[in-house]
């Protein structure tokens, strides 16, 4: 926009000692009142709301008698007319004419809060025009607990303090279990916390300017506790395998043991593979020395746990095997089976005849 300037040109001497008594009341902290009279003419806008950030235009109304003008803070002269005095170069003039007397401050921050007053020398004196502005903050997380570690059982606290106008609130929520609310409050308090707590939590900072968001994730520590052992039957000559599926953070080692001798990788054609939470002891070729109890072990450094496993011999008849049954009269009936199963389920009935 265009500045337009006014050409009146009075000495400033009586404005400048008026500015410097005026700047004088500012900086003792007295506010610059309005007059409900005539005789003064003094008055005091309404207060100007900003974000921060945003730029904010300070208009004074002039008139025809007007000979010098001022905008002031506590502080300082930002312009007397047309010339600046503040070395801020956010601060800048809009318009100088005989109607109005307008700058402008951008990207306005909190330092910017106070009173602002527009000085106007007359032929009758001097008239002041005052505004305050009011900056609004958007919120900001200043003070938040970062990511732990911890054992399961122990008691955990979490901070997380903003700064922003209007104050913000804040809110807790354990995002990890579908966003419930765990607290309203700066700190977050968890006693003897459980894994079933472990997981991400979410602090909101909100206030009528807007949000900010930060998260936190808890690691909780256990003991391993491992599955049942599912036994396994296996034909000789065979591949067969045990599976072991232990609950651990941090994650298990896994030990093998068969009759209190512990198993290596590749002793005896074994092969154990471990991947996360599970442990896999391979048989490519079962013997008849495989054959028996084993047991798993997972460990971590806050515990242990085992299980045990039967390895037992499958035997498989092949398609010739004959079953002779004596019936009751003596005779003999013979019979073809291809497993053992078969042979089972129909015992009962070939032991009628």
């Amino acid at each position: 926009m265009p500045v337009r300037t006014s050409p009146a040109a009075f000495p400033k001497r009586s404005l400048v000692v008026s500015l410097r008594i005026l700047l004088l009341v500012l900086h003792a902290g007295s506010p610059v009142y309005s007059q409900g009279d005539s005789q003064s003419g003094n008055k005091v806008m309404d207060n100007i709301t900003v974000r921060q950030g945003e730029t904010v235009f300070l208009r004074c109304e002039l008139g025809d008698d007007v000979t010098h003008t001022a905008w002031v803070n506590h502080s300082s002269i930002l312009y007397a007319g047309e010339d600046k005095w503040s070395v801020d170069p956010r601060v800048s003039l809009v318009t100088l004419n005989q109607e109005e007397f307008t700058i402008k401050i951008e990207n306005v921050d909190m330092t910017d809060e106070e009173q602002y007053v527009c000085a106007v020398q007359t032929s009758r004196g001097l008239r002041t025009t005052s505004v305050h502005i009011l900056v609004q903050v958007p919120p900001k997380i200043i003070n938040f607990s970062k990511d732990i570690v911890v054992n399961e059982g122990s008691n955990v606290t979490l901070m997380c303090q903003a700064s922003g106008k209007p104050e913000p609130s804040i809110s807790w929520k354990f995002i990890s279990n579908s966003g419930d609310l765990a607290s309203d409050d700066e700190l977050l308090e968890i006693s003897s916390i459980s894994r079933q707590k472990a997981g991400v939590y979410e602090c909101t900072a909100v206030n009528d300017i807007d949000a900010d968001v930060q998260t936190v994730d808890i690691t909780v520590n256990y003991a391993p506790s491992v599955s049942e052992g599912r036994d396994a039957g296996v034909t000789l000559g065979q591949r067969g395998v045990l599976e072991c599926e232990a609950d651990a953070v941090p994650e298990a080692d896994f030990e093998w043991y068969k009759d209190n001798r512990r198993i290596f990788n590749g002793f005896d054609g074994m092969e154990i593979i471990n991947t996360g939470s599970l442990s896999k002891l391979t048989f490519y070729n079962v013997s008849d020395g495989d054959y028996g109890n084993y047991t798993c072990v997972a460990i971590n450094k806050l515990g242990s746990s085992n299980t045990n496993f039967l390895l037992y011999v499958v035997i498989e008849p092949t398609s010739s095997t004959l079953l002779q049954v004596q019936d009751g009269s003596g005779g003999v009936k013979t019979a073809h089976f291809h497993t053992c199963l078969l042979f089972i389920a129909f015992l009962p009935f070939l032991l009628r005849f």
